[in-house]
């Protein structure tokens, strides 16, 4: 695939909302992942400790 600008390459033939809505759920998903995970952790030693 060949994009003209950065225009072009940000609007994806069209698709810019599918593609980079994708992209921004993906991300939300692993930040929220990494804080749940943190969470827990924190959890886990208070409560051995």
């Amino acid at each position: 695939m060949n994009w003209g600008s950065v225009s072009e390459f940000l609007a994806m033939g069209g698709y810019a909302g599918y593609v980079w809505g994708s992209f921004g759920i993906t991300a939300a998903c692993l930040v929220l992942e990494i804080l749940l995970l943190k969470a827990r952790r924190r959890e886990a030693v208070r409560r051995v400790g």
